[in-house]
């Protein structure tokens, strides 16, 4: 099966990131899930915002790429909001990336080069009305614009942590159906 480096979001490595890295386990994957936190989780997105705001974003992506050295290179990266800047820029950049898992958001690719590497296959998950991916959606569809490789599932709604159970924005239909596309993905790897 596949290894899987999964970042987590705004709030911290939550017990709902943490479920969902055992969905993945139970369906046969390698799944770490570093921490660029040092343990804080948040009640809010506003707090876990906040905490990425004082400590800095470039010192979590710092400690997300430092983590990433010690796990093999041929593995999936994924990220959630947040995590999805590490998991991106390793996707892009780190030599035998096997793919991207986008949760909630993505960045302009040419944010960390001038092409998409080729033969790399991701996917981008969010809510079609989610005000956060709303500010993403046009480095989406320029990402999709740029290569084949890409897919982009769009949800109906505006939450936009949907995925993680431990979360009042919990969709359950629509996380199952994320888990469902990613694993389907995963599979083709």
């Amino acid at each position: 099966m596949t290894e899987i480096v999964l970042f987590h979001h705004a709030q911290g490595l939550t017990d709902g990131v943490l479920a969902f890295a055992e969905q993945l386990r139970q369906a046969g994957h390698t799944v770490h899930t570093p921490d660029q936190y040092e343990g804080n989780t948040y009640a809010t997105l506003e707090e876990g915002i906040g905490y990425a705001q004082e400590t800095g974003f470039g010192t979590l992506l710092e400690r997300a790429l430092k983590a990433a050295e010690g796990y093999p290179s041929e593995v999936v990266y994924a990220g959630f909001s947040l995590g999805v800047m590490p998991a991106q820029q390793l996707t892009q950049t780190r030599p035998g990336a096997r793919g991207g898992l986008f949760y909630y958001s993505v960045l302009p690719y040419t944010e960390f080069g001038e092409t998409w590497p080729q033969g790399v296959p991701a996917q981008i998950h969010a809510k079609e009305e989610d005000e956060f991916y709303l500010e993403d959606a046009e480095g989406a569809q320029q990402l999709i614009a740029a290569t084949d490789d890409v897919e982009l599932f769009l949800y109906p709604g505006k939450e936009h942590l949907f995925a993680d159970s431990s979360l009042p924005s919990y969709d359950e239909a629509a996380a199952q159906l994320l888990l469902t596309r990613s694993l389907t993905f995963l599979e083709r790897l």
